[in-house]
């Protein structure tokens, strides 16, 4: 058997080539959306991908199924009960994947979603699993959310029933030895409590899983859908693009290359200026009215937060960033790239009056801003979950996925200072602000933790 996981760290995906040695026989399970890695495979190991098998309709990436395709020819298929706006094949509960000595069996696994299965995967026929792929229904020291669909005719509750039952009478029936392989890890929205394993055994998780602990279904109901994180602003999107025809994503494509009056046009035709760059030097100079989301770490998901899928986005970063950037944007499926600015260097040196710094703030500077400034608006960006570790008084909690649209909730003309827990998110919201006109933002270096360390040393 060839087996390998992809994990795709910036938006703790994890996906799946699986094939057979001696027919080059192969599947590829829940891809993202640049595909070259899997084609990669293909060549190194000499397979030929027959099917595109997705666990469910993802809502936190768009998948690179129609690419695989376009590229390969390969059937995409789903669980039984899915619905998409192109051709697919329908695997049916029990249903056996034939590769040559390695064999996959479907087992439908609805509760994240109604159509979701995981594949039982064997390296012989009759030989005890070798492992089993998951999907989002188990993952490493958690169980997958059941609300995404809330307002689509099924309530969480009635998922979290549908997947107790795909617990403990599908997967938990599997040998203790079965190896379990999920579609995520750590930092997924998809639950709320992943390990940053990306892979574990049933035995294991019946042992350590909080979710799988003896319990009745009552209470598991209650465990799994209460205290979820916010899930981000574009899952919605997401899914509805995973179940409908698409331009491909042509990941060698680097985006046109624009100067600083078409840059300026594009904004003021409404563009958002989207700079990528890390929030030192955003801070340092930045084009006026541009929001900051760093390339480094969670680009997409947080772009996603605070970027609406219909806006033009104009590219602005450092040198050689462009392409990355427009694949990561692709993979949450925001495609409307129109071009790239790398030269912020010589926009501050010929137009000084088009660039401005952002303001940010240590725990002591904020102290005495709360003591000096009467109506200080603050603002906590974090989930909901997060405020258990402590609140600074007086904040406004807003997640930073609902930032968007609860805009209207704070007010413009006060002074206003952005936290979050680490100070990643917090630079995001404070260059919204300031791009939608509040008119003296700053964000807490080092977030509620500075915060809390500040005030213990001063207890």
């Amino acid at each position: 058997m060839i087996f390998h996981q992809h994990y795709l760290g910036c938006l703790s995906h994890a996906s799946y080539v699986i094939g057979d040695e001696s027919t080059g026989r192969a599947v590829v399970v829940d891809p993202q959306r640049d595909i070259a890695i899997y084609l990669e495979d293909a060549e190194r190991d000499g397979l030929r991908f027959e099917r595109v098998i997705e666990t469910h309709f993802h809502a936190d990436f768009v998948s690179g199924h129609l690419e695989l395709r376009a590229s390969t020819g390969a059937a995409i298929c789903y669980g039984e009960g899915a619905e998409a706006d192109f051709p697919i094949t329908h695997l049916r509960d029990g249903e056996r994947i034939v590769l040559g000595d390695v064999v996959l069996e479907v087992m439908a696994t609805p509760g994240h979603t109604p159509e979701s299965i995981s594949l039982l995967v064997r390296e012989r026929d009759g030989e005890p699993p070798y492992g089993v792929l998951t999907g989002d229904t188990l993952f490493i020291g958690d169980v997958g959310r059941p609300d995404l669909l809330a307002g689509e005719g099924t309530s969480p509750q009635e998922m979290a029933r549908e997947l107790h039952r795909s617990l403990h009478r599908r997967l938990l029936t599997l040998p203790d030895a079965t190896r379990v392989f999920p579609a995520h890890g750590a930092g997924s929205a998809c639950g709320r409590s992943l390990s940053t394993a990306t892979s574990s055994t049933i035995g294991e998780q019946r042992r350590l899983n909080y979710a799988l602990q003896p319990m009745s279904e009552d209470a598991f109901v209650a465990l799994v859908t209460e205290g979820l994180p916010t899930s981000p602003a574009y899952f919605p999107y997401s899914s509805k693009r995973n179940r409908e025809p698409r331009e491909l994503l042509g990941e060698d494509e680097a985006p046109r290359a624009l100067t600083l009056d078409e840059v300026l046009q594009a904004q003021r035709d409404g563009a958002v200026l989207l700079d990528t760059r890390l929030p030192t030097d955003f801070a340092a100079a930045h084009l006026r009215g541009a929001i900051n989301v760093s390339l480094q770490g969670r680009f997409a998901e947080y772009a996603g937060d605070v970027i609406t899928p219909e806006q033009r986005i104009v590219l602005v970063g450092d040198p050689g960033d462009g392409l990355e950037a427009k694949n990561r944007l692709g993979r949450i499926g925001f495609d409307r790239v129109s071009g790239v600015f790398e030269d912020l260097a010589g926009a501050l040196r010929t137009r000084p009056e088009l660039m401005e710094p952002s303001s940010r703030l240590s725990a002591d500077e904020l102290a005495q801003r709360r003591a000096e400034v009467a109506d200080l608006q603050l603002l906590d960006v974090r989930n909901p979950a997060e405020l258990e570790t402590g609140v600074i008084p007086g904040a406004l909690n807003v997640p930073l996925p609902r930032l968007l649209v609860r805009l209207d909730e704070l007010d413009r003309n006060r002074p206003t200072v952005v936290h979050c827990a680490s100070g990643v998110r917090s630079v995001i919201a404070a260059s919204v602000l300031a791009a939608a006109g509040f008119a003296d933002v700053s964000d807490l270096l080092g977030g509620y933790q500075a915060w809390r360390a500040r005030s213990t040393a001063s207890a």
